[in-house]
């Protein structure tokens, strides 16, 4: 099917054929790493977090350049990063371990969640909007 093409004035952002089928393949890593959570499979469900992550790692690097495509990509490496300890935590049972006060083993997957959306926030809070400005007196 073809795609339509866009507005006269709305920026293309292109994406390599190498790089989607890396993403894709991410996205199939990704899936097996969380049924074999869902389904107890330790053993493949650890093995998943290496591809994983490395692929996500891979395209934050590949994808440095656009600000916005970092700041959503850094976001997923921190979201399979706790994701994966959160899994882990559960496979080998310190979940439910009490750190500290009203704080178990899973909650401290909390940290790469929050540095996650801190990006995230950083970037629509920040420079999203520095971006939007610039764009604007450039065109003035």
């Amino acid at each position: 099917m073809p795609v339509p093409p866009a507005p006269a004035d709305e920026e293309i952002y292109q994406i390599p054929a190498a790089y989607r089928k890396m993403e894709n393949t991410h996205i199939l890593f990704w899936l097996v790493k969380d049924i074999s959570w869902c389904m107890i499979w330790k053993t493949l469900g650890l093995l998943m977090v290496g591809p994983t992550l490395g692929i996500a790692i891979v395209i934050a690097w590949r994808t440095r350049a656009y600000k916005s495509e970092l700041a959503h990509n850094l976001a997923i490496v921190f979201w399979i990063t706790a994701n994966s300890y959160w899994m882990a935590s559960e496979f080998f049972h310190f979940d439910a371990v009490v750190v500290a006060p009203g704080v178990t083993g899973k909650h401290l997957a909390l940290v790469p969640f929050l540095i996650g959306l801190g990006i995230l926030l950083y970037y629509y809070l920040v420079q999203k909007p520095r971006e939007t400005r610039e764009t604007q007196v450039a065109t003035l």
